[in-house]
């Protein structure tokens, strides 16, 4: 997608650190963290949602989340907005790896 900043990210034309990386994903820092070490787990290829990912990369994706959150050494939230009503944004499949500590004062909504 030629305007995407994800798949700007994935090609390296926007710059960022790359925490974890997998075949299919990349962990980097979010630009706009709500808590410290606030991580992207961002498909390489681009797929719009969750629902468009193929579930053959789940297991991937799963082993990337847990080698990601194992830094932390702390509690974390995992989070897939879906859609606009769900507040997503950035229209390339993502996920929020949010390490929480008590009193962090970061609230989610349910």
């Amino acid at each position: 997608m030629e305007n995407c900043i994800f798949c700007k990210v994935v090609k390296g034309e926007i710059p960022s650190e790359k925490i974890g990386e997998s075949e299919n994903f990349i962990a980097i820092p979010d630009i706009n963290p709500k808590v410290k070490n606030h991580t992207l787990i961002i498909s390489k290829k681009h797929f719009v949602n969750i629902l468009d990912m193929p579930s053959v990369l789940g297991d991937e994706l799963i082993s990337l989340v847990k080698k990601v959150a194992l830094n932390f050494k702390s509690d974390f939230n995992v989070v897939v907005n879906n859609g606009k009503n769900a507040g997503q944004v950035v229209f390339h499949f993502h996920l929020h790896l949010l390490p929480r500590k008590k009193g962090d004062g970061f609230r989610m909504a349910v």
